[in-house]
């Protein structure tokens, strides 16, 4: 049974990384500052006694994850473009975020369930057990959804830079 100490624990340890999280997946950082928001105040209107609390930080990423989904199929999200973002006339940065660009371009053509994937594991450092709980799907499953999508994504990559 987790209680509200814990719970503000599981926030403060994580705020970043769900804010992250979504920011990958809404493409705007203020959107993502909302969607987590929203699911912070969602997760304490809840029976705190029904939640584990060695699953609260899974449980919270889920319903990022489930409100994320749910903004970008109402259309809810409007992406950034990279040219638009201010940066500091740094040739490395600017050649990291055309980099950058250009990886999530190639994202976007892989189908969803293998980007998604790829961008939790590297992105967002979660393990294939997180993962497969997050998305509710077995960790083999999404092993090998990674692997499928990465090879797209190598073959997309190379075949760019052509």
């Amino acid at each position: 049974m987790a209680n509200r100490t814990s719970l503000s624990k599981v926030i403060e340890e994580n705020l970043d990384y769900l804010v992250r999280f979504a920011c990958f997946r809404l493409g705007n950082k203020a959107e993502a500052e909302d969607a987590v928001y929203e699911a912070v105040l969602r997760l304490l209107e809840k029976d705190m006694s029904a939640i584990n609390p060695g699953s609260l930080r899974l449980y919270l990423f889920r319903m990022v994850y489930n409100l994320c989904t749910d903004r970008r199929r109402a259309g809810a999200t409007s992406r950034i473009p990279v040219e638009s973002v201010d940066v500091e006339d740094d040739t490395e940065a600017a050649l990291d975020m055309e980099e950058a660009d250009r990886i999530n371009a190639c994202l976007d053509e892989l189908p969803e369930r293998e980007a998604e994937i790829i961008r939790m594991n590297v992105i967002d450092g979660l393990t294939f057990v997180e993962i497969g709980r997050i998305l509710a799907i077995p960790s083999s499953t999404a092993k090998s959804r990674y692997r499928a999508g990465m090879e797209r994504l190598r073959n997309r990559l190379n075949n760019s830079k052509m």
